[in-house]
């Protein structure tokens, strides 16, 4: 029997970035700088949008940042978004500005994105960021933050990725794409996989490091792991569970009880990507006023 795989404990490594980043705004703002900001831009009503947004301004709160939240109704116009994200850009209180996506059915997603600088664009998804990620030599400002955090955790729990067989399981412009992008920026060679992929199974037996960000609650399992292989779960998923107080639990993209008896490391769900996300939020907007002074 297999021993049981080391356990990527994100909350803790989380944990830390915050504090460091608390720290350096504590020593920024006593330089005499202003004290680094974040707007948030949410439009609509999504329970989960809702959640992430006030967790974020939680997480600048705690960490001595200033948080502006702009909210506007599933019905307001284009015109309307890109007119208050343009103003934020010019507000020299906001270092940086995230656009809590998904928005709303008719919204045209990168005209939105592209009224935001790319200075001030601490979430990555401007498409002159994106771009810079895809191509030899160009650096973008900044990358995605759940990509980030991924690639943090990888780096922190197994160092070099160089020549490594990873799998990223899923396409998505959020997670998917870019981790793909960041991971041959590592080195390593990179499959992405997809719901029109043949033979998924046997590709992702070959993956040294797996990347699961599909959506889809515990589709991997133990049997399409190589064994020792660094398994990273992105999806954050609710099943349905009469035994929980709140009628359900979370649960990853990864069958966890059974690939944790094959692979080597596996990040958990909750406790996994999630809490890097806004980590590494903070790290961006730290980064976003440094440039701006």
């Amino acid at each position: 029997m297999a021993s049981t795989a080391k356990i990527i404990d994100g909350t803790r490594t989380a944990e830390q970035i915050r504090a460091d980043v608390t720290k350096q705004v504590a020593e920024w703002v006593a330089a005499g700088h202003i004290r680094p900001g974040l707007a948030t831009v949410l439009v609509g009503d999504n329970p989960a949008s809702q959640s992430y947004v006030k967790s974020k301004h939680k997480a600048c709160q705690e960490a001595g940042m200033a948080s502006f939240g702009h909210v506007l109704p599933a019905t307001a116009s284009q015109a309307e978004v890109e007119e208050l994200v343009a103003g934020l850009d010019t507000d020299p209180l906001v270092n940086g500005i995230l656009v809590q996506l998904p928005l709303p059915a008719g919204f045209d997603e990168e005209r939105v994105l592209r009224s935001i600088s790319i200075e001030k664009d601490v979430d990555g998804f401007h498409p002159i960021n994106i771009g810079r990620l895809a191509q030899k030599g160009r650096d973008p400002l900044f990358v995605p933050c759940t990509p980030a955090g991924v690639m943090y955790l990888l780096e922190k729990n197994i160092g070099s990725l160089e020549g490594a067989n990873a799998v990223v399981l899923g396409r998505s412009n959020i997670v998917g794409m870019p981790v793909a992008l960041l991971l041959v920026r590592a080195n390593a060679t990179v499959t992405i996989c997809h719901s029109r992929t043949r033979d998924l199974a046997d590709i992702i037996r070959q993956a040294d490091v797996l990347v699961a960000a599909i959506g889809k609650p515990e589709f991997v399992r133990g049997s399409w792991i190589k064994p020792g292989a660094v398994v990273i779960d992105v999806g954050i998923n609710r099943v349905e569970d009469a035994s929980r107080p709140r009628g359900y639990r979370l649960v990853g993209d990864v069958a966890f009880e059974e690939v944790k008896e094959v692979a080597g490391a596996i990040t958990p769900v909750p406790g996994g990507v999630g809490p890097m996300t806004i980590a590494m939020l903070l790290k961006s907007t730290l980064k976003a006023a440094q440039l701006n002074k």
